[in-house]
């Protein structure tokens, strides 16, 4: 048995410390379609072997992005990046390593689907440096399963969680919620079979509807049951509750964590650190910059293999770095530090920020609380309460400086 895990994250009270940054690698293939999923991806492998080799030259174009900084997490994903041999993950990882400063025990993880996860390619991936897998599982039930048009079945969801269990620690579980026709019973039968394996993170999305998708047209033309905004509330409810008897820290909107098994990737970019995303539509940020890569295979490999990285890049305004500060920090159980805001934006945009939190306080749905930094400082932060969580994207739009 390799049973494998990473160098303990924060506590809830702290944050990540230092100045490390984070690199993002998009693998944009599947083997099919799920409905609701608007990401950038193809169906088909044919170029794989030139999307690896695109990848590699990137990560070495820009690694002067990086000469001053230190990589403390690289995350996989996609698309579907468990359709990688072991061999391509490893050129990769290795790519990273002989072009960037990286920490000793970086946090490595991996996206990977069910059906993927064989004993053998199991076996693979703890043997390889990838210390932390994220696990599509969405549901245990076929009849979900088969309503997002998933790859994998029941049965291969539970099979792949034995055996992954086996080798690794550090295991994080997708699971969506609000799906038509999925009873709060059923949802809590997901959730206690979640909690069965003793993984120690779970990432919980309701299922939405996003523009383009198979799952909008299949609304938009009566062939696919309409989303409840309702159920997805009380679905919600009934996570937060069992995840908390369960000892898990709700330190994000959608995440869940025993102590010490925080996502460290995820967790970088809501304290706004710097990243670099390699792939056909990653996403990049360096602090006052926000770049992204075209969204179409050929024309990121004809580009990277002129030596030419194909990204678009906007400059962010002050505003646009305060609205970013409050979107994440509210979502966080960190919040929004007064004192931050201050420091970073001055003292009126803590005033605007404070009028405009009035009301929403009020409704009980923000507070003002005393935390602690990560220097144990006394420090004042808004954050959601339990009863604004759910609504924090709304909340927070009603926040920002325009």
């Amino acid at each position: 048995m390799n049973l494998k895990s990473t160098s303990k994250n924060p506590s809830p009270s702290g944050r990540l410390g230092g100045e490390g940054a984070a690199i993002y690698i998009h693998i944009p293939f599947c083997k099919q379609a799920c409905y609701y999923c608007d990401f950038h991806f193809s169906t088909t492998l044919n170029r794989k072997d030139e999307m690896i080799h695109a990848l590699v030259k990137e990560l070495q174009l820009r690694k002067n992005e990086f000469k001053n900084q230190t990589i403390e997490t690289i995350y996989f994903g996609g698309g579907t990046p468990s359709l990688l041999t072991i061999e391509e993950i490893q050129l990769l990882i290795d790519t990273i390593t002989n072009n960037y400063t990286v920490v000793e025990f970086p946090e490595i993880t991996l996206e990977a689907n069910p059906d993927d996860l064989t004993v053998a390619k199991i076996s693979e991936l703890a043997s390889s440096p990838i210390n932390r897998l994220s696990i599509g599982i969405q549901s245990f039930f076929d009849e979900d399963l088969q309503l997002m048009n998933r790859a994998h079945n029941s049965k291969e969801a539970k099979n792949c969680l034995l055996e992954a269990t086996r080798h690794f620690d550090n295991i994080t579980v997708d699971l969506i919620y609000g799906i038509p026709n999925m009873t709060s019973e059923r949802w809590l039968q997901n959730l206690q079979l979640v909690f069965g394996f003793g993984i120690n993170h779970i990432s919980s999305y309701a299922l939405t509807v996003e523009p383009k998708t198979a799952l909008a047209t299949f609304i938009r033309q009566g062939k696919y049951p309409t989303i409840s905004e309702e159920l997805a509330l009380e679905h919600f409810n009934i996570l937060v509750a069992e995840t908390k008897e369960q000892g898990f820290v709700h330190y994000e909107v959608s995440n869940f964590g025993k102590p010490d098994y925080f996502s460290k990737h995820n967790t970088s970019y809501w304290f706004g650190k710097s990243y670099i995303g390699v792939g056909p539509s990653a996403h990049s940020f360096n602090g006052k910059e926000r770049s992204w890569n075209v969204s179409n295979n050929i024309k990121y490999i004809k580009k990277i293999q002129a030596g030419e990285i194909p990204q678009e890049i906007e400059a962010l305004s002050k505003n646009d770095r305060f609205n970013e500060l409050v979107m994440t920090g509210l979502r966080t159980i960190w919040g929004v530090s007064l004192e931050k805001v201050v420091r970073d934006f001055g003292i009126e945009y803590k005033n605007k920020l404070l009028k405009n939190s009035e009301k929403f306080i009020d409704q009980g749905l923000l507070e003002i609380i005393t935390s602690c930094d990560s220097h144990n400082h006394d420090i004042e932060v808004l954050k959601t309460t339990e009863k604004g969580k759910f609504l924090v994207d709304g909340l927070a739009s009603e926040l920002f400086v325009i």
